[in-house]
């Protein structure tokens, strides 16, 4: 632990105080919130001055809660401040496989957010200069960026096999499983062919539902993720449970590779975790890259009602960079609030799983 509580707090007030008036200074913010400011939003009217009345991460409740589908359709560069508009811009999707989708601009904080993400796993596992391959969708979304842009920082070339969430949506809602197989499948023949091709890969990215089905193809040929060169895993997905973490370490991973538990989106970047310990039952504790991004867990039914340690809730987070300021976005998850750890002095949490109140109508893990 680099701080203490109360001096991540102090820091955590401080950067508060730069993001906020960075977003609603008209010389430097995103047209968004300056216009909420001076009384010219549609969406949303600030009956205060937030350049003056936001002081501390607490004085951020006085905002409304964020609605969600202020991030859908345009124009995007609403949300982009004023002295970034000269930057190269991405836009990228967040949530949601059906309808018009969320949008976020990003210029750099998709790198940074992995490049923070990166000081976290363990050398001897995701040795530095390793190539990657990275298994999951590109697009619209971030993720292959991002992963891309870990594997480059960190001194490898990433290789990448991609695959449509949106079309995997629709075939298990028609309810085509042998399709929904056969794609999988599909998917899994190229990881198989670029492992074959002798291109030294060590660590990679992927999610439960396709670690199951490559641990699955490779149990098949005779193989392990050892044999095969992989000693690091990056595993992300809010139906990786403890239960299954424990069945994927015993069975599909053994003692020499390491798999490196986050939690994140678009929004958030990543919460990351330590690899699960028998010790403590396999928990997954997750904390958010402080003071970049905040998650609390609070009240189902008061979302300004910060849960007691162990009791679970619903997930609210905060965004606070330069390119975006999202104050009490509530997720669609809900979690146990955890204490400050030794390496992270500020909250985290456990248990994530889809929130109660969507649960029975959303499809999770649809790769």
């Amino acid at each position: 632990m680099t701080m203490t509580p109360a001096q991540a707090k102090e820091k955590l007030d401080a950067h508060v105080r730069e993001i906020v008036e960075w977003h609603f200074n008209p010389e430097t913010g995103a047209p968004f919130w300056v216009d909420a400011a001076a009384g010219k939003n549609p969406l949303i009217k600030l009956d205060f001055d937030p350049r003056k009345e936001v002081k501390t991460f607490e004085d951020l409740r006085k905002f409304p809660l964020f609605v969600d589908d202020w991030l859908r359709g345009g124009p995007v560069r609403r949300w982009q401040p004023k002295a970034l508009w000269s930057k190269p811009t991405y836009v990228f999707e967040t949530g949601g496989t059906t309808g018009i989708p969320k949008s976020r601009v990003v210029v750099d904080d998709f790198r940074i957010d992995y490049e923070q993400f990166s000081e976290t796993l363990p050398e001897k596992y995701f040795p530095k200069g390793a190539n990657w391959l990275m298994l999951g969708p590109s697009g619209p979304r971030r993720l292959r960026l991002a992963v891309e842009h870990l594997c480059q920082h960190r001194g490898g070339i990433c290789f990448c096999v991609d695959l449509d969430p949106r079309w995997v949506v629709k075939v298990i809602k028609k309810g085509w499983m042998e399709h929904l197989k056969a794609y999988q499948e599909h998917v899994i023949d190229q990881v198989m062919t670029i492992l074959s091709a002798g291109h030294d890969i060590k660590c990679s990215f992927m999610t439960p539902k396709l670690l199951d089905a490559l641990a699955g193809r490779l149990e098949k040929e005779g193989k392990t993720f050892e044999k095969v060169g992989i000693t690091g895993i990056f595993c992300g997905g809010t139906e990786m449970t403890s239960q299954w973490i424990r069945f994927a370490m015993e069975e599909y991973l053994g003692r020499n590779v390491y798999i490196a538990p986050t939690y994140g989106n678009t929004l958030m970047g990543l919460a990351a975790s330590d690899q699960p310990k028998p010790a403590e039952n396999y928990k997954i504790a997750y904390y958010a890259p402080q003071p970049r991004a905040v998650v609390e867990i609070v009240d189902f039914d008061d979302p300004n009602k910060v849960m007691p340690y162990g009791s679970d809730g619903r997930v609210k987070l905060t965004t606070l960079t330069k390119e975006l300021f999202v104050p009490g976005f509530l997720e669609r998850d809900e979690a146990v609030r955890e204490k400050p750890s030794e390496k992270y002095p500020w909250d985290g949490c456990s248990g994530v799983k889809p929130w109660r109140g969507v649960a029975a109508t959303t499809v999770v893990g649809v790769y």
